[in-house]
């Protein structure tokens, strides 16, 4: 009787995941601001964000977010990433795709743009400066002192009437004027707010194969450019129109159209060699954070073979075949709602993965 008891408990707890499953929103694009993930404390408003599987905070006009010993990561238009250190805030003053615009507030705030959309702009207003961003690239706000730093890609800042174009590893100095100084990007500032970021963008980028997987499977009209939700990593991933995106800091997005190349074929299993690219498809080399293709494959495998994303995930982690083996052979409930390896779900307050180091 007590087996039938723990069979008929297994059943409902499944039953319950897939009904969750079922019911979360698979597909956002509607409007920016989503607290996808949270590590410490950090706050909505007055709220705590506190952590359930499939749900993910939406930030509404004129809200607050604000950390103390925390972080996390917002998604804004699809594609780009915003994150907060520890003692940061922002207001969301439009969560348009449109016109995305958020006041930042204190603290320091980065932003990683793996692909801005035609019709989508995001900006950061920060006093009497408004910044938008023009270019895929990776956008450094500190308070204290107050700066601007672009690591890669191009943003325009305006002042008083005045404007001021600023380009890859420049600084600028936001204490009443529109002077720019070189820094050296490799080098400067690349603090745990940035390192966080980089493995953020990593996990992301892992979540996208089976994502666009399971699009190109469905049979789903992909006709832009989206968030879509993985529910084995219990987290939002890129999942680019078509072709295959490259984050700044070097992670791929694979569209559903694309996925397929990738999955099968053969250039991913020379681990000797790295995965090159940008949006426009230059072949150069990412600057920061190449993924290896040994480090594709690891997904690529685990996706070809059926299992969840969090398989790679652990086998990328380090940890040994058998302990990556047996997470695979655990529900849908464990792998959605628990962290594998640091890459899984609810292994913060709010989303998936990612240890606060």
């Amino acid at each position: 009787m007590k087996s039938l008891a723990r069979f008929a408990l297994g059943v409902a707890a499944v039953a319950g995941a897939a009904s969750l499953v079922a019911s979360a929103q698979s597909v956002i694009s509607a409007k920016s601001g989503l607290i996808h993930y949270a590590e410490g404390r950090v706050y909505l408003g007055d709220q705590l964000v506190e952590s359930k599987f499939g749900e993910f905070p939406d930030i509404k006009e004129n809200a607050q977010v604000r950390t103390e010993d925390g972080r996390v990561e917002i998604l804004l238009t699809p594609g780009v990433f915003l994150r907060l250190g520890e003692n940061s805030a922002i207001r969301m003053v439009t969560n348009r795709l449109i016109d995305t615009r958020l006041e930042f507030l204190s603290g320091t705030a980065l932003v990683e743009a793996a692909e801005l959309l035609k019709d989508n702009a995001v900006t950061m207003v920060y006093k009497d400066y408004a910044v938008q961003l023009q270019k895929k690239g990776i956008y450094r706000f500190d308070a204290e002192p107050a700066a601007l730093r672009v690591y890669d890609g191009t943003a325009v800042v305006q002042l008083n009437g005045q404007t001021e174009e600023v380009k890859e590893g420049r600084i600028l100095t936001m204490d009443g004027d529109l002077k720019l100084a070189r820094f050296d990007k490799n080098k400067d500032d690349l603090d745990e707010l940035y390192r966080w970021a980089h493995r953020r963008s990593e996990y992301i980028s892992m979540a996208n194969v089976s994502a666009a997987k399971t699009v190109a499977d469905s049979g789903m009209s992909w006709g832009n450019s989206s968030w879509y939700w993985n529910p084995y990593f219990n987290m939002y991933t890129f999942v680019p129109m078509n072709g295959a995106y490259y984050s700044p800091f070097g992670y791929a997005f694979f569209s559903p159209f694309t996925v397929y190349n990738y999955l099968y074929s053969p250039y991913f299993y020379s681990a000797a060699r790295p995965v090159y690219g940008g949006g426009g498809g230059s072949g150069r080399p990412v600057s920061r954070g190449v993924t290896s293709s040994a480090t594709a494959a690891r997904t690529v495998a685990a996706t070809r073979s059926g299992m969840s994303g969090t398989v790679a995930s652990s086998a990328g982690s380090g940890r040994s075949a058998s302990s990556a083996a047996s997470s695979s052979s655990s529900s849908s409930v464990s792998r959605g709602a628990s962290s594998v390896g640091g890459f899984g779900g609810g292994g913060g307050r709010a989303g998936g993965g990612g240890a606060h180091r």
